[in-house]
Formats: C-alpha cells, structure tokens, sequence
C-alpha cells in the first residue's frame, strides 16, 4: 500500500468516527469552511507541481462561500440526504489535503484529476438533495460541479468528460504496473484480450485500453471503435462485477458529448445487457441508469429501451430507491421515455402514474381516452389509488365524462369506478359534484347513454358511502324510483346505494322519507328473487330500515313475507345473508303474537339454534352480528307469559344454549341470552315441583332437589337456573363493562330473590362469591342498574353474616351513592344503611 493510500484510509476512518458523533449542522459547515482554505492554501503554497495545485486551488476556494450560503440557511437544510452529501465532500476534501502535503506523487496530474472529480461528484450528490434552495444557489452549485467534474490539468482548464473518472483510485496499483510495458503492447493485443481474456487478464485489459485512451493513441485509426464497443456490450453480460462497473464507465466516457459513438451503441442486444446491470448492485445500477441517459439523446436508444422487459419496471424501483443520484437520473430517463404513450402505460402498470395523469390533463382526446382505459383495466391496491387521486386523475376524468363524446364518457366512468373505491378518493368525487350528473345519467332513456348507467351507479353506491350525500334529501327517493326499471347489475349498485345512505346516522328524515315514498312495498316483493346478489342487498336495506321502521314494517309483513325470511334463514349459504334476514325478524316487536305465532309455525326457532351453535366460537363481525341478531329473537321464544312457548323453546334446548352465550360472544349477544334467562326463570317457582307433592309418579332422584326453589327443578321444565349451570356466568357478568350486560345479568339474578325463595338465593348468590359483584354494580352510572341492585342488597343484608362479611365494603358506596343519587333512589340506598344498621329507621331519608 502507498503513503498515500495508507494516509488517505486512516484518515477516513477518523473523520467517519468524528462524524457520527458531531450532532450540529451548522458546525460540521464551519468545518468544512476551515478545511477548504486549509486545502486551499496547501495546494498555493505547494512547492511541487505547482502549476497543477495552482489550478486546483482556485477551484477549491469556491467552496466556502457555497458553504457560508447553506450555513445561513441550515434551519430548513438541515436534513439526512444533505448531511450525508456534505460528510462525503468531507471526505473528499480530507483526500485532497493530503495529497497536497504529499511529497511523492508518481503521477501528479492524474491523481489530481482524480480526486477533483471525486470532489465533484460528492458536490452532485449535494446538487441531487438540495431541492429546497433557490434557482439562482442551485445554479452556482451546478457550475462549479461542472467544472470540477471537467477538469483536466495541463496548465489550464478545459472540458472533458462529465461521468466518472476513467482511471479510479482503485486502479492506481495495476496501472502501475503496466505502466513501463505500455509501450511494448498493441492495440491489438488489448482487442484481443479484451475479447478473450479472463476476467483478471480482461480487468488489465481494460486499462491499457483507458491508458491508450488517456494519451489519445485511438485517434489515428488503429482501431475499429465499432468493434470494441461490441466487444465491451459482449462482455458486460459474463464479468465480474468490477469489470462490468468498469466498462460501463468506460462506454459512458466513449458516449460523452458524441452523438456519433452513441450511434454505435444502439443495438437492442447491447441496451439489454446495460439494462440488466439495472437489478445488480447500487454502484452498478448507478451507472447503468447513467448509462441509459446518456444514450437517450438517441431517438432509436429511445424506441427501444421502452420494448426491453423489466426496464421500465427496474426504472420505477430506482426512482422509488434510496440512492439519490441513481434516483435522479431514473426519474429523467423515465420523464425522456414517458413521451412515447406505450411507455407511459408500463409505468402505470409499474405503480408510477405521473405521466398517466399528465396524460389525461393534456394532450388529444385518444390519448386521454387510451390512459382512461387503462386505468379502468389496472388491478391498482389501495396505495396506487391513493396515489392517482393526489396526482390529480380524478379532475380530468370528470371532466371526460362531463364534457366528452360517447367514447371518452365511457373510458372515464370506469376509470372513476376503478378508483372510487378507496375513500379518500370518493372525497375527491364529492367535491368535483358528479353526484348530479350521474343521477341525471341513469334517467336517462337514451339508446346510446344506456351502457354507461352501469358504472355511474355504482360510483354513486361508492359516493353514497359519504354522508355529505345526504345535502340532497331526494337522492334516495329518485334512486328508489330506478330500481324497477333497471338491469340486475344496476339494481344492485342502486340497492348497495340505498343501503350506504340509510345506514348514515344523520339519515333519520332520508328513512322516514323513503318509507312515506312506499320504499317497504317497493321492496319485499324482491324477498323472492332468485338473483342472490340483489336479494341479499334488498335484506340489508330493509334491515337498515326496520332499526327505526319497526311498526310500519310489522304493518307491511304478512304471513308469507315472514316464510319468505325464514325460508331464506334456513337455506341461504351465506352468513352476511342469514346476519340480514335474523337481524329484520330481530327488529320486530317482541309483543306480537301474531309474528310470534307465524315463526313458531315457520319452526324458526330449531332454525336459529343450529346455526347458533354452528357459530359459537367465530369472532367475524357478520357472525358476531348474526349471533346478537338470533339471541334478540329467542327473548320473543322465552316471553314469561307463555309458558307452552317457554317449554317448546326448552325443548328445542335453548336453555343449554342461552348459558353457553353468557360465556361467549359480544356484549349485545350476552345481554339478550341473560334476559331470556331471566324470562325463563320468572317461572321457575310456579313450576318446580313440591318435595310433598302427590302427583310424582317416581320419586325423582336427590341430585333433583333445588335449595334455592325447595322443591325439585329440571332445566327443561322448571328453566331452574341453578340446575342450568346459569349462576355463576351470571355473576362474571357483573365484572362487564356494557351498562346493558351487567343491567340484564342482575335481572336474571334477581329471579332467584322472588318473595317465596329470597332467602335460598341469597345464599346461593353468596356462595358462589356473587355479592361483591353486586355491591360493585351500584358504580354503574345508570338508575335502573343501582336500582336493581339496592333491591337486591336490601334482601341479602338481612341475614347477619353477610352485613358483617360485606357491610363495610358496601357502605363507602352506598354513602356515596346516597350523597349524590336522586331523590327516587335515596329511598333504597337509606333501606339499605338501615339494614346494616348504618341509618336509623326513621331517617328522612325514607
């Protein structure tokens, strides 16, 4: 290793530790001002080769005031891709300080190149990264790196080639040695080892041909240029990674400012062999995008790189890479291929669309209306459409539909239909105001629009997702008046509509106009649809509608709508389908014998319980729904008031059912499976069965006994909740947090503290650690909870072990609770004290 190459790496080294540690912008450019005088005034001062660093020296002493300018403005500079430019010109500075103290340089002007260009180079990565400066700043930089990379040292400055440097630092070694025996070797014996050798004798090659190209010995026609750029573009696709880097360095300053030698580098095979460095290495792939846009200027280069596979894809990736400069130059070799309109198509399909939508924006109306298409075509994720929607494609797309012919209204209605998808883009619809147009589109009778109604409504179903659609409260009366009149598809996208503006929670005044409009008639018949689609869409929206519809819908729905529904409970294959049709049997009034009557009839309940129990465990949000929706229709099989419904429900093995669900499912689905418990045991006491009873033709067996009742229950005819296993889930569901699931547990609960059998529930409640959960529940901000609960700590503090082993617990609470409940609890709360004999009995508070 040389003095120099030793100084040069250790130096490096330390100035990489000391980067990392330095934090402050604005120091590391004081730094880099008192390096470059120092560079500056080394190279002056220099008593050797002092025409070469008298040169350099004027060149560096343009760096301090670039560097007082970005100092002035570090706050908004201050950025990774600028920091990691300016620690690279560092470096590069550090090299050039010492080669100026270098008292032995072999080859003075080359090494000066050499690292002057290097210079420029790191002063190219700062031109890449400073896009926020001004114009005039960027300008001055550009200049200066210009000349740096031009700069050539014989006594002045003159241009040559801008790409890298055809003899590297890592060259110097070899270059060395060939150095004597240059002389002695033909430019024949190059050619051929170049065209022959292995890849150490073709990497010696290459340099006596960069040393034969230095001293300009090609010029005298020695050599077919034509024959030796093959060779190169031959070899580039079998050598090592250094020597592909190499040729292609090489190419690039045989291209340089010659429109001629570019000529000789047209051929498709060549090109493809330069692409394919595009998936290597960052430094390959660097110089292969250079390489490509030096060759550019070439309209055949231009054709072609398009046609070969993967390039533009390759292109796309390196734009969208981390190497800026590589990054750059992508993005104006891509700009250069974008004005072929097949090019800019494999950019959309490689997830670049800018010249898509500059497409659509500008130029004649097949060309927007090619683009369109293509976009209606493109499979584009989520990202892709987001992107579309902020490079501006939606505005002209409207625009197409507005004010184009037939052709061009087509392309863009599903191009918008592909894009309309993703929400944020449905905003950007909203506010172009095609709602209206697009309405106006499906009314119309016109042979030749009639094959656009398809994607406009289903842009209108994506734009019914937003409720700023509800500005126009007819919009869904007008919708409504299609559907009869409309294909399947159509009537499908108009119903998908419907739904989206009805689910709206501002949609109140839409629903009760829809049902004053006759939107339930319009709709039931379509319950015998055997297109399954438009059936499953038409149960949605009458489910929407029953939320608030209850009573009309109950007018509406005779005996054989209600077989239709329960028909499609029991058959349909879809789980979103079933979630619909239970939740609008959910939805009517539990008091109505007559639907009651018609269900029992229609056997519903067996229905709802096989598929229940098929569900059990799915935690989707349609078979959460489904389950919430079935557990709402068992309250009206579990009515406490039919006791003949009750047992037929127990036969169908509801009560095992309703028991598994306490432990299970969501908060709406526990709350209804805990009230039709509480339902089934409201006649527990009436039924049980009396130990002195004369009317047991067999004894039952001891297991039978139920303290809680004293008498004998059995879950199927008693609905005992003690013999179901019901207790103690109940009382978990005092530690639920949802108002309704902790207010239906109680309900249950307290079924065991009816007057005749208070004091057995008591002590089952208790012995299964239920009380806490009780005292607990009375910090449930709800009345109707607090209430419950007082009622039932007044009975359990009656017995004097529980106020000892409770009271004190409990009474921090109901002091609270008696502080700051209203006048209709106070009442219970001061019972209670009294009962822990905490108040006295003749308290105001009664």
């Amino acid at each position: 290793m040389s003095g120099f190459s030793f100084v040069f790496t250790s130096t490096v080294f330390k100035d990489k530790m000391e980067n990392k540690e330095r934090g402050n912008f604005s120091e590391l450019l004081s730094e880099l001002i008192v390096l470059a005088d120092e560079v500056a005034s080394l190279a002056k001062n220099s008593e050797i080769e002092v025409d070469i660093f008298a040169e350099f020296a004027m060149l560096v002493e343009k760096f301090p005031p670039i560097f007082n300018d970005l100092r002035d403005k570090s706050t908004v500079l201050d950025k990774p891709p600028i920091r990691k430019s300016l620690e690279s010109l560092e470096n590069e500075l550090r090299r050039a300080k010492a080669l100026t103290k270098s008292t032995n340089l072999r080859q003075p002007i080359k090494q000066t190149e050499d690292i002057t260009h290097d210079i420029g180079r790191s002063l190219g990565l700062l031109l890449v990264a400073s896009l926020e400066v001004s114009a005039d700043f960027r300008e001055k930089i550009g200049t200066l790196q210009r000349q740096l990379m031009n700069a050539k040292f014989d006594g002045n400055l003159s241009q040559t080639s801008s790409p890298k440097s055809e003899l590297t630092s890592t060259d110097t070694k070899l270059t060395g040695e060939i150095e004597e025996e240059i002389i002695d070797v033909s430019i024949d014996d190059v050619v051929l080892q170049l065209k022959n050798g292995n890849d150490e004798e073709f990497a010696i090659a290459l340099l006596r041909l960069k040393e034969f190209l230095r001293n300009e010995r090609l010029d005298g026609g020695l050599i077919n240029e034509e024959a030796i750029i093959a060779i190169l573009f031959n070899r580039l696709g079998s050598c090592k990674a250094d020597n592909r880097l190499a040729i292609m360095r090489l190419l690039r300053s045989f291209a340089f400012g010659n429109d001629e030698k570019k000529e000789k580098m047209v051929d498709i095979e060549f090109l493809s062999a330069v692409v394919k460095s595009l998936t290597r290495d960052s430094e390959e792939r660097r110089e292969a995008v250079g390489l490509l846009l030096d060759l550019s200027d070439i309209s055949a280069v231009r054709r072609r790189i398009g046609r070969i596979q993967g390039c533009i894809v390759m292109l796309v990736a390196i734009l969208n890479g981390d190497d800026p400069v590589a990054s750059h130059d992508a993005a104006k070799l891509l700009d250069i291929l974008s004005s072929n309109t097949q090019n800019a198509l494999h950019m959309a399909e490689a997830g670049y669309f800018r010249p898509l939508v500059h497409y659509l924006k500008e130029g004649p109306d097949m060309n927007k209306i090619l683009m369109a298409t293509a976009l209606s075509r493109l499979e584009l994720t989520d990202h892709s459409k987001l992107s579309l929607g902020e490079d501006g494609a939606i505005e002209p797309l409207v625009s197409m539909f507005s004010t184009g012919k037939f052709e061009s209204k087509l392309s863009a209605l599903n191009a918008l239909q592909n894009l309309s998808s993703l929400t944020e883009n449905v905003q950007h619809l909203i506010r172009s105001g095609i709602a209206g147009s697009l309405l106006q589109l499906l009314f119309s009778v016109t042979s030749v629009l009639m094959t656009l109604r398809e994607p406009a409504s289903a842009i209108l179903a994506r734009i019914a997702q937003s409720e700023s659609i509800l500005v126009n409260e007819d919009v869904a009366q007008q919708m409504l008046s299609l559907l009869n009149l409309s294909s399947p598809i159509i009537q499908g996208h108009l119903l998908e509509a419907l739904n989206n503006i009805a689910a709206h929670p501002g949609a109140s005044k839409v629903r009760s106009k829809m049902k004053e409009k006759g939107a339930l008639q319009l709709l039931l018949p379509f319950l015998k649809e055997n297109n399954i689609k438009i059936r499953s869409k038409v149960l949605h929206l009458l489910y929407t509608l029953s939320k608030d519809l209850t009573d009309e819908l109950t007018e509406h729905l005779d005996e054989t709508h209600l077989y239709n529904i329960v028909d499609i409970v029991s058959s349909s294959t879809s789980k979103i389908e079933q979630a619909a049709a239970v939740g609008i049997l959910s939805n009517l009034p539990a008091s109505d014998k007559k639907v009651t009557d018609i269900l029992k009839r229609a056997n519903l309940l067996p229905i709802l319980i096989t598929i229940m129990n098929s569900v059990t465990g799915s935690n989707s949000s349609t078979t959460n729904s489904l389950a919430d929706s079935i557990a709402s229709v068992i309250i009206r099989f579990t009515n406490p008031s039919d006791k003949k419904l009750q047992l037929l429900s127990a036969e169908h093995g509801v009560i095992s059912l309703l028991v598994k669900l306490l432990s299970s499912g969501s908060a709406i689905t526990k709350s209804k499976a805990a009230i039709s418990l509480a339902q089934l045991s409201q006649n527990s006491v009436s039924l049980r069965k009396s130990r002195k009873s004369r009317w047991l033709c067999v004894s039952p067996s001891v297991n039978a006994y139920c303290e809680v009742h004293d008498g004998y229950c059995f879950v199927n005819r008693t609905f005992c909740l003690v013999k179901a296993g019901a207790v103690s889930p109940l009382i978990q569901l005092l530690e639920d947090p949802g108002r309704e699931v902790v207010e239906a547990a109680l309900y249950a609960l307290s079924t065991l503290l009816q007057d005749e059998i208070w004091e057995g529930g008591v002590n089952c409640i208790a012995k299964l650690s239920g009380v806490q959960g009780i005292i607990r529940s009375l910090q449930v901000v709800d009345a109707k909870v607090q209430e419950k609960a007082l009622w039932m700590l007044e009975r359990i503090f009656k017995f004097a072990e529980h106020r000892v082993k409770y009271g004190e617990s409990a009474q921090v609470v109901l002091i609270d609770l008696a502080q700051k409940s209203d006048s209709r609890l106070k009442s219970t709360v001061a019972k209670v004290l009294a009962e822990l004999e905490l108040l006295q009995a003749q308290s105001s508070y009664f």
